[in-house]
């Protein structure tokens, strides 16, 4: 009966990856799940060997790479000695992957449903209600019928949404906005940096926009590429302000969507800058929809772009 040395195989098998990886290019081997590896709920369609020529068994799960998601490694250090070979694949792969999430229309703006009435809130900020006690934003149709419920019951005027007293003096509402702040909600810490920017304290409302982008508010995105354009408070950074833009148009800001079309626009990049009108239109942004008009007249827009 023929014996076979399994140790000497595998140990002669990662050499010959080592060296064609080295040698190669780094390309990646594959092998097929389909007819050898068992089947498990959340791995990809095929199992990748990494760096140091282990492949993904039962007992041996692999980390994907964070930024890219189309190589696997064992551990830290094998992936250290593949990033010389992987380092520009990634940064590409990881591109295009920020685009395909960045060019897809989302279900929704930013500024969500009314809690209520479970209705689209309209861009239109005049067209809700901020109610500072519980950090909500309610269609101004729910707020009237509410009104008009209380005024009919002779009710003491509550919040709609948490029945806290309402209250008119400003030392309250702001009392209750604080109150929000230091609950971490990303809309009162927003509202707060609104203040501070108003108030001409740059510093202040700079702080709180990024703790509210930290907690991932759009608002606070949109505010925070509006401070790096400008240069108020901290330096202009283009690449910043084109990340906060981005961030913000990724949770469904139209404003943010056109900012982005007109730095696209400026940049000569006009199939970029078409897709994010698009988007906002969709969203029924009016200067979206406008730019786009004028881009169709103009011939830099067409039928097939939608």
């Amino acid at each position: 009966m023929l014996q076979v040395n399994l140790g000497g195989v595998v140990t002669i098998f990662r050499i010959l990856i080592m060296i064609t990886k080295r040698w190669g290019g780094g390309e990646i081997f594959t092998m097929s799940a389909d007819k050898e590896a068992p089947e498990a709920e959340g791995r990809n369609a095929y199992s990748y060997f990494a760096a140091c020529g282990i492949a993904e068994v039962d007992n041996i799960l692999l980390n994907e790479c964070n930024h890219c998601n189309s190589v696997r490694y064992c551990g830290v250090q094998c992936q250290k000695e593949h990033r010389p070979w992987h380092k520009e694949e990634c940064k590409k792969r990881a591109a295009e992957l920020r685009d395909e999430l960045l060019f897809k229309q989302p279900e929704s703006s930013h500024h969500g449903d009314c809690p209520i009435c479970c209705i689209p809130l309209s861009l239109d900020p005049r067209k809700a209600t901020f109610f500072p006690c519980c950090s909500k934003v309610i269609c101004n149709g729910c707020e009237y019928a509410n009104l008009r419920r209380e005024i009919e019951g002779s009710l003491q005027p509550k919040c709609l949404f948490c029945r806290l007293p309402r209250t008119a003096l400003s030392q309250e509402i702001e009392l209750n906005l604080m109150r929000r702040v230091e609950a971490k909600d990303p809309v009162a810490t927003s509202k707060m940096g609104e203040i501070h920017y108003n108030e001409g304290d740059y510093d202040g409302a700079l702080q709180c926009w990024e703790k509210a982008a930290e907690l991932g508010n759009a608002l606070a995105h949109f505010s925070l590429s509006m401070l790096y354009r400008e240069g108020k408070g901290v330096k202009k950074d283009e690449k910043k302000m084109f990340f906060h833009l981005e961030e913000a148009a990724f949770d469904g800001f139209p404003a943010a969507r056109y900012n982005l079309g007109v730095v696209e626009e400026e940049h000569g990049r006009m199939d970029r800058a078409v897709k994010h009108y698009i988007i906002g239109a969709n969203h029924g942004h009016n200067e979206s929809l406008a730019t786009l008009k004028k881009g169709y007249r103009r011939g830099l827009v067409s039928k097939k772009d939608f």
